[in-house]
């Protein structure tokens, strides 16, 4: 009791309020737990389309359809969705979109419902799922001994970094042969997991999940103590990637999709892109000014979208649209106007048609969808396929418990992208190694043990150990389907913003420009052989290849690139900030840098008379000076797309050529070399900021 309800006579009765009442909270009323009412969408079907099936009941209009359901004493009505004015009819007669009521109800009742009005629809809203791995493993193992239940056993966990500092907030995941367990670690990095029936040798694996900043720990058979702390010790993920995140990392993911290898001013400027997930953190450094708006259908407040406790949609909305700021991480498509539609924690069907609902309103262009469910919807088929026809193109992600393609992925409407990933991208001994499945290519790819597979996956993408932004200010490696399909989307929105055919025969919107849109992702795919196609589809996509014809644009432009980088490279030279090469030209400086012998950026690249079309994005310097280059995942060698160049596949060092370099140009000349000449320029005060053109 508080000092407010203390008796003041020393009885020890607690003293009653001038209500007559005693004061206790609401939470200390024990309550019996009973099973939850379910959730349901109940749709009113137009006249159509109940003659056609041969219904004589007339049709419900939806405030009938409203009353009918809030007067049944059985049913809880909790909202009606909002009928979208902008959107297309579902047939060419124009049959609209049935009104729909959400709803509690028991499945008997539902059944009822069903018989007693043939006219309406009544259908599960069921709770969808992200398409983020889930920890621990999908699927418990066989048990091989009876533990009689009785017997119990308790594991300490002291989770850390290599200097010994602790690591709070990383869940541990216990798994033995009867069900897991976990625990988070407290401010000093220590948890305790409490698992019944099992003994230390039963325990099969221990899984650390840190919130950021660490690479994820896999032990495998562990030999766990129960009389002491069982140490863990987590790598940094800036051991991994020197600099970073004060140095912009170009993920694995960009460099397989040959992202990185497109010329500077490819941003996606034009294109509206909605990520339909837990939110957005608009704080974050790397998505401050990139999200242009949203819809909260959690806790529907006006700005609930730019919060997102969960931290899923900050993720892919970082992997599509991260910002160039030479710091974090760099996303495809960093000039789209990107939107969040919030709809975790807690998402239903119901949801996702509000969202889809918001995104036809709001004209978006592509939509990425990193969540799913083990049972069809046809309310949400039908949503999909009118957003379809006013062309919205839906990127799904295929789903991560190692089974079927998941719900919407199995829709023809969809582009369905499954997860691959690559044996160098993580270290060993992290949850990202545990899902590896042999074989492997010889690049090193392969298909995680955990990305759902069938013939409904149109492609594949990298989704393991791919690192994005987190809330606050963070940054975490994941893994599933949910981070393959941002990479998709992504090139969707470089591709319907600077391919021809969305500026001229594909310009108006409808089903026909999303169709062309997955075809010319779908033909860009470089197969991925691991022996089984439903796993790749029809390979991961590759942004030279979507890309071609822009890109034969801007090498109609090198002429004019190599003109003005001879100019550039005199001014320099006469300014006194370049030394010539010896026996060379004006125009031609020494390897090196400036004229006083100080490299720039650690070393500076040496120019060359070409330009290459192809280049790594350069960020704007800072007032600080010129921002550093970019740190660059390691890829494999020979990572190359039928008919293009190969990639200059080492890791980058300060005043390395940045990586997309074409083979045979191994001074990084061109656009790159032009960006750090001009950038040098502007930092002595001879050039003010640029203005747009081929050279960003």
């Amino acid at each position: 009791m508080t000092s407010d309800d203390k008796p003041k006579n020393g009885s020890g009765r607690t003293r009653a309020t001038a209500t007559g009442r005693v004061r206790q909270s609401a939470r200390q009323i024990p309550q019996a737990v009973e099973p939850r009412p379910r959730r349901y969408m109940v749709a009113a079907l137009p006249q159509r389309y109940l003659t056609a099936l041969g219904v004589a009941a007339p049709a419900l209009d939806a405030d009938t359809l409203h009353r009918v359901l809030g007067d049944d004493p059985r049913v809880r009505v909790h909202r009606r969705l909002p009928v979208s004015a902008g959107g297309p009819p579902l047939d060419a007669d124009g049959m609209p979109f049935p009104a729909v009521v959400v709803a509690d109800m028991t499945p008997e009742h539902a059944d009822e419902l069903r018989r007693r009005y043939p006219q309406v629809h009544v259908e599960r809203d069921r709770l969808l799922t992200y398409s983020e791995v889930p920890v621990p493993p999908r699927r418990r193992r066989a048990t091989t001994a009876a533990i009689p239940a009785g017997v119990a056993s308790t594991f300490g966990f002291l989770v850390r970094d290599a200097d010994g500092a602790p690591v709070p907030g990383a869940t541990v995941f216990v798994t033995g042969y009867g069900w897991p367990a976990q625990a988070v670690t407290g401010a000093d990095g220590r948890a305790v997991v409490t698992m019944t029936g099992e003994t230390p040798e039963s325990v099969m694996s221990v899984v650390v999940k840190p919130r950021a900043g660490f690479w994820s720990r896999h032990l495998d058979r562990p030999a766990l103590s129960t009389t002491g702390d069982n140490l863990v010790e987590l790598v940094r993920l800036s051991d991994s990637f020197e600099g970073f995140p004060a140095r912009q990392l170009l993920g694995w993911g960009r460099q397989a999709m040959g992202v990185d290898r497109l010329p500077p001013t490819f941003r996606g400027a034009g294109v509206r892109i909605a990520v339909v997930d837990s939110g957005a953190a608009v704080r974050h450094p790397d998505l401050a000014g990139q999200v242009a708006g949203g819809i909260d259908l959690v806790a529907r407040k006006a700005e609930g979208w730019s919060l997102d406790q969960a931290g899923h949609g900050s993720h892919c909305a970082a992997v599509v649209a991260g910002a160039d700021n030479g710091r974090g991480v760099l996303g495809f498509a960093v000039e789209a106007e990107t939107h969040a539609c919030k709809i975790f924690p807690g998402g239903r069907f119901s949801d996702l048609i509000d969202a889809l609902d918001y995104c036809i309103e709001q004209r978006i262009d592509v939509v990425n969808l990193s969540l799913g469910c083990r049972h069809p919807s046809p309310l949400v088929a039908a949503k999909i396929e009118q957003a379809r026809d006013a062309g919205v193109a839906c990127v799904v992600a295929a789903g991560n418990d190692g089974g079927p393609v998941g719900f919407p992925g199995t829709l023809p409407t969809v582009l369905t992208v499954a997860a691959i990933g690559r044996a160098d991208a993580f270290p060993p001994g992290s949850a990202h190694a545990a899902e590896i499945l042999e074989p492997r290519t010889a690049e090193g790819y392969f298909s995680p043990r955990f990305t759902c597979h069938g013939p409904e996956v149109d492609v594949c993408a990298p989704g393991v150990a791919i690192l994005s932004a987190v809330p606050p200010d963070a940054y975490a490696a994941l893994d599933g389907t949910s981070m393959a399909a941002p990479h998709v989307t992504g090139l969707a929105a470089l591709v319907l913003a600077h391919h021809e055919d969305f500026a001229g025969p594909y310009r108006a919107r409808d089903a026909r420009r999303v169709d062309r849109l997955f075809q010319i992702i779908r033909s860009s795919c470089v197969p991925v052989d691991l022996g089984d196609p439903r796993r790749t589809g029809a390979g991961m996509p590759n942004a030279l290849l979507a890309l071609g014809a822009a890109l034969a644009n801007v090498a109609s432009a090198t002429g004019e690139a190599r003109v003005l980088l001879e100019h550039l490279t005199t001014e320099m030279v006469l300014a006194g900030l370049l030394q010539p090469a010896p026996g060379g030209s004006a125009g031609a400086p020494a390897a090196g840098g400036r004229a006083d012998g100080k490299p720039v950026n650690g070393a500076a690249p040496t120019v060359a008379p070409a330009a290459a079309p192809a280049a790594a994005p350069t960020a704007a310097p800072t007032a600080a000076g010129p921002v550093p280059p970019p740190v660059t995942a390691p890829m494999p060698p020979s990572v190359t797309a039928p008919g293009t160049a190969p990639v200059t596949t080492a890791p980058v060092t300060a005043g390395a050529p940045v990586p997309g370099t074409v083979a045979g140009d191994p001074a990084g000349s061109g656009v790159t070399a032009l960006a750090w000449l001009a950038e040098e320029m502007r930092a002595a005060g001879l050039l003010p900021e640029p203005a747009p053109g081929i050279f960003g």
